[in-house]
């Protein structure tokens, strides 16, 4: 028995050894292969962290001439960040962008603002956001028909920015001396249970301008 088993292994070794000098070739370039993808996937990762951290600090920067009044030299800052910066921080950076415009030239805020709204590489909610600071530049001047086109998509339930939406279509109206469209509005607002206390009682204080409005 001891004979047999004894065979019986130096059979395996023998096979075994041909197995090996047949593909150890492939056996190498594999591990190769995998150490050199797990240092290169590190080193990408290193890269990615060491993008991402001067990102940052150019974004902190801006936002500092930001806050010291330096908006042309803000948005100037911001529009690089967007040109050359990893993905996370250009879409903060378009909207900083957009926010800095506003202050000094409103109508290419507008412009900014309707670019990453019709942007359908970023997420329905960062679309809806963009449409609505765009609105939000232009309810005390815009037409109500063009109010309406811009934010009715966003006051539909469902969407994350309903109140808001709805509240700005509600003030353009009363703007625009449509107090029944203005009524429609802050009935969506009232009538919606998830619409914030803020909203809401805005919602009530137009209900009641329009009211004391339709009196005089």
């Amino acid at each position: 028995a001891d004979i047999f088993h004894e065979v019986d292994e130096e059979v395996r070794r023998e096979r075994l050894q041909k197995l090996w000098d047949r593909y150890s070739i492939y056996i190498i370039a594999l591990a190769v292969l995998i150490v050199a993808g797990i240092g290169g996937w590190r080193g990408y990762q290193w890269w990615l962290a060491k993008q991402a951290a001067a990102a940052g600090a150019k974004f902190e920067a801006a936002l500092t001439l930001s806050e010291q009044g330096k908006h042309a030299e803000a948005e100037a800052d911001f529009a690089k960040i967007v040109a050359e910066a990893p993905a996370g921080y250009r879409v903060l950076a378009r909207f900083r962008a957009a926010a800095e415009l506003a202050q000094t030239k409103p109508a290419d805020a507008v412009k900014a603002y309707d670019e990453i709204s019709a942007d359908d590489s970023l997420s329905q909610t960062l679309q809806d956001l963009a449409a609505l600071r765009a609105g939000m530049l232009l309810v005390d001047s815009a037409p109500l028909s063009e109010m309406r086109k811009r934010l009715d998509p966003l006051a539909v339930s469902g969407r994350t920015f309903r109140a808001s939406a709805r509240e700005m279509l509600a003030l353009s109206a009363w703007h625009n001396k449509d107090s029944t469209t203005a009524r429609h509005y802050i009935d969506m607002l009232t009538q919606d249970v998830e619409t914030p206390p803020g909203a809401r009682a805005r919602a009530e204080v137009l209900s009641a301008l329009i009211a004391a409005g339709s009196k005089s």
